[in-house]
């Protein structure tokens, strides 16, 4: 079903969900580094934040397509914003329980809601339009996800993270964490207003599933195309390399001895080099440049620059975690047409299995917070090496293995 007319007000309201998706998932940047001292938290129990984030993608992935087949996809959005609003409403009692663990919870609980609006809203930005123009559509809301990510580091790390370490240091814990109740009880406000008007916004048309096209490949299992199963290998180390740039730059622009107060806007400079892959991206593919040698270039790039942040010290090095940002903007994109090509009949299952890689995010940036505490926040990032280094092995030769 495509609209070709008076489709503008409902792609608007897809405009501001995407908006949410990058103000709620990047905020976890200021995140950790506001949790780690308010509890006196060490690195391995700080990004503790991505883990419960971003493991919830792998653990209601499933769930979230069981809930849009029950309520619809325009209904499941509004359940999935009233979900990511009840998340931001435990961060109220946690604060004042001081409860690092409810705090977590409320992180999966917003990521819960997160997964279902997502595998929600997508389809839209394909159907609201007509479809020879669909990609544009694609293009202006991830860039509207970059955008959000940067305001909200901006207005969370400028309440969170601000003032003098002299003054922030005279603060109670208490007081500490009574500065995330105001914004949060916002956030869920939002949320909850949000949720309603699409609930009954009548211009959003019910996305109908496609029957499934049975294709046959020639191979009786998902597991014999190694297009596939080295693809999920690709797409949980960009994950993780992407989440390990993005939410530790600030944790780690502290560590190089910069105040909190300049340390605050680290994240921000990440999402503007993504925002400038992505716009690259979207002019020089695939006109100047295939996807494909983009994402092996890409690669190459990220693995220099993590090897230049090791090497390097102060700012130098916080902007070559930076830079990682332009590296990692067109992965995700890249990655899954290589991994489902030729996939037939099993393209759905591989899909869901993709969608599920997610969780490198959570377990790999754990990882490098366990790392850094036997080393330090700079040579944890040696971690990075080899998944950028996969990544490339994958784009020049890996994809194009048909048999094992």
């Amino acid at each position: 079903m495509t609209q070709t007319k008076n489709y503008y007000g409902p792609l608007a309201i897809i405009g501001i969900l995407f908006f949410i998706f990058g103000f709620i998932t990047w905020v976890n940047a200021v995140l950790i580094p506001f949790f780690q001292k308010a509890f006196e938290l060490n690195n391995t129990q700080a990004y503790l934040v991505t883990f419960a984030f971003y493991i919830s993608y792998t653990v209601m992935a499933i769930p979230s397509t069981w809930v849009l087949k029950k309520v619809g996809f325009k209904r499941g959005m509004s359940v999935g914003l009233l979900i990511m609003a009840i998340g931001a409403l435990i961060f109220v009692p946690a604060a004042r329980a001081e409860s690092y663990n409810l705090f977590l919870t409320g992180l999966f609980v917003i990521a819960t809601g997160l997964t279902i609006l997502q595998t929600a809203s997508n389809p839209y930005v394909t159907i609201l339009g007509p479809i020879e123009s669909a990609a544009q559509r694609i293009s202006v809301m991830g860039i509207a996800n970059k955008v959000a990510g940067i305001i909200g580091q901006k207005v969370l790390g400028g309440i969170l993270l601000a003032g003098s370490a002299t003054a922030v240091g005279t603060l109670t814990r208490a007081e500490e964490l009574e500065k995330v109740v105001i914004p949060y009880f916002g956030i869920a406000g939002a949320l909850t207003v949000l949720a309603i008007t699409v609930w009954f916004m009548k211009g959003l048309p019910e996305v109908q599933e496609e029957e499934e096209v049975v294709t046959e490949t020639g191979k009786s299992s998902i597991w014999l195309h190694p297009n596939l199963v080295l693809g999920l290998v690709a797409l949980f180390a960009y994950v993780g390399a992407e989440v390990i740039a993005g939410d530790s730059i600030i944790a780690y622009g502290i560590s190089q001895g910069f105040p909190e107060e300049q340390a605050k806007d680290f994240g921000t400079y990440t999402l503007w080099l993504m925002l400038v892959g992505y716009v690259l991206g979207i002019f020089l593919i695939p006109k100047v440049v295939s996807q494909g040698d983009w994402l092996k270039y890409s690669a190459l790039f990220g693995v220099i620059m993590t090897v230049a942040a090791i090497f390097t010290d102060g700012f130098t090095s916080v902007m070559c975690i930076a830079l990682l940002g332009l590296a990692n903007a067109i992965m995700w994109p890249a990655i899954w047409p290589l991994a489902l090509d030729g996939l037939g009949k099993h393209t759905k299952l591989a899909s869901a299995l993709l969608v599920m890689m997610i969780a490198g995010g959570a377990i790999l940036t754990s990882l490098y917070g366990k790392i850094s505490e036997h080393t330090n926040t700079q040579h944890a990032y040696w971690l990075v090496v080899p998944l950028y280094a996969f990544i490339f092995w994958y784009a020049a030769f890996g994809h194009k293995k048909k048999t094992w």
